[in-house]
């Protein structure tokens, strides 16, 4: 994402890349949920073991990202509205 100028994209090739990013948003979130959701099972179900522990390893893996990527969302959101799109 680092690498993507936001300033060189076109209006069409801006409004895909908030699109991309709106879809990954989805992706993410429903992957963090299921990875908590077999935390919880596997917790309830067995008990708290080694093993139990890797969803979360997993779900945290994927907040992380998220986070990073909320700095690209910000100047995504900034360019868009500099140039009056959706």
């Amino acid at each position: 994402m680092e690498s993507i100028k936001l300033k060189e994209l076109n209006d069409q090739e801006l409004l895909q890349e908030k699109k991309k990013f709106d879809t990954n948003k989805i992706i993410n979130a429903s992957l963090i949920g299921l990875l908590l959701g077999v935390f919880a099972y596997s917790a309830v179900k067995s008990g708290f073991t080694f093993f139990t522990f890797f969803p979360l390893f997993f779900a945290f893996i994927l907040f992380i990202r998220g986070q990073k990527r909320n700095e690209f969302e910000k100047e995504l959101k900034n360019e868009i509205s500099s140039r009056n799109l959706k």
